[in-house]
């Protein structure tokens, strides 16, 4: 990796965890900050249609929170980053254990996100998450 991504990893990813937990313990808010406001903003999630758009994004947020709580394992596997210029990406499984209306439940997710720095900052442009297939190991 360049030392541009090594930077980028350093500086993104426990800020990225902390919001990951928060999501997963029922907060959207720490996830939404570092989120851009700015179009183009998509989410292509694991149980939700694709979302384009602040507006839409923001509201699908709350919608996601709403469904967890008490997260008890959280583990981003790293698969794949770059970081050039003002753009960047990770590639990789998140692996989960938390309450899910109310049921306690175990999953990973494929995850991949893109990245653009505005004002200095990273902010998360595009999130496709989806779930391993049943055939496949994460």
């Amino acid at each position: 990796m360049t030392s541009q991504t090594d930077a980028f990893l350093a500086d993104m990813l426990p800020r990225q965890e902390v919001a990951e937990r928060a999501m997963l313990n029922g907060d959207a808010e720490v996830r939404r900050a570092l989120w851009t406001k700015h179009d183009p903003v998509t989410l292509f999630g694991a149980a939700v249609p694709v979302r384009s758009g602040w507006a839409d994004v923001d509201r699908t947020f709350g919608w996601v929170a709403s469904r967890f709580s008490d997260l008890t394992d959280y583990r981003f596997e790293l698969v794949a980053a770059e970081a050039d210029g003002d753009l960047a990406y990770t590639i990789g499984f998140e692996h989960k254990t938390v309450r899910v209306h109310g049921e306690e439940t175990t999953y990973t997710l494929r995850a991949t996100h893109i990245y653009r720095r505005e004002n200095g900052e990273w902010k998360i442009v595009h999130r496709h998450g989806d779930y391993v297939p049943s055939d496949q190991e994460a």
